[in-house]
């Protein structure tokens, strides 16, 4: 049995990161703040009571979790559990049927510039001819924000290097391979500098090597930025992860998402994840207050 990481805000691996940028930020009110189980800025993501459905099918109920700034945190589920869409509630693009999505303290409409969205699929035809670099210009994908016009060229150039597509910079998109558009999609949601990263499945149909590069670059901006990834294994996820939310895998409760432990997976073969990981235990929950000791 492996040793169990007592501790989800402790980094499992430890990976350089550069700094990033401030930018404005959007001050939570008074009634937007209250009750968040620490000051604003150091909440990233904060679910109080969260329900949602689709027509008269139930999604999620009593929906209650929350994410410090600067975590790394899986999401895991099975297909149909309603991973995307509880992602897509925490950026703005779906509204709760009842309860609250907090963002950096305030309803995520209001913190559109500090979040950057990859989803599932890229939302436009990648056969359309188009160069990396104007893709990644393009900013945060649509339907949450643009950055501004007159976007300065360093701030393109930065995003490409730490997604590690600059030498793609002139290539059209709809050449490359599978893992190196989710490598530009990455850097167009970089480039704005956002304070929170949410990412739909980013790695799947992706080989062990491509796999591999694209969790080099999350290593380079966790702690900085919040990263919160969707998974399609939901027994293993990258060793990255201080946290794993489990969407639907509690019998009695499917619309619920749960607090799992994770333990070392020493022997699990790097080159078949992709590197290093960590085996979820699903037979272990932990309260949502797990994550809380040492931070204010």
């Amino acid at each position: 049995m492996g040793e169990i990481i007592q501790d989800p805000g402790q980094s499992a691996v430890s990976a350089p990161a550069r700094a990033m940028r401030p930018e404005a930020e959007t001050r939570p009110t008074p009634s937007d703040a209250r009750h968040l189980p620490h000051s604003p800025e150091h909440i990233a993501i904060w679910c109080k009571d969260l329900a949602f459905r689709y027509r008269e099918a139930q999604v999620f109920d009593h929906v209650a979790f929350h994410v410090h700034r600067g975590e790394f945190v899986a999401l895991t589920g099975k297909n149909g559990a309603g991973k995307s869409t509880l992602l897509k509630l925490i950026v703005g693009i779906l509204e709760p049927a009842s309860g609250e999505v907090l963002v950096f303290g305030a309803p995520p409409k209001k913190q559109t510039e500090s979040i950057g969205y990859v989803p599932q699929h890229a939302g436009f035809d990648p056969a359309f001819p188009i160069a990396v670099k104007e893709v990644v210009g393009m900013g945060r994908l649509s339907g949450l924000s643009r950055v501004a016009r007159g976007q300065k060229q360093e701030e393109i150039d930065w995003a490409l290097e730490q997604a590690e597509v600059g030498d793609l910079r002139e290539r059209r998109f709809s050449a490359l391979s599978g893992g190196q558009r989710r490598r530009v999609l990455v850097a167009r949601a970089l480039v704005g500098h956002p304070k929170l990263l949410v990412l739909d499945e980013p790695t799947a149909n992706m080989d062990a090597a491509s796999e591999q590069k694209f969790y080099d670059v999350l290593a380079r901006v966790k702690g900085n930025t919040t990263v919160l990834i969707a998974t399609h294994d939901s027994d293993f996820v990258s060793a990255l992860a201080d946290t794993v939310l489990c969407v639907g895998q509690d019998v009695d409760h499917p619309h619920s998402v749960h607090r799992h432990a994770l333990e070392q997976a020493d022997h699990a073969p790097e080159e078949l994840y992709g590197g290093k990981v960590v085996r979820v235990r699903h037979d272990i929950e932990l309260p949502d207050n797990a994550c809380c000791e040492g931070k204010d």
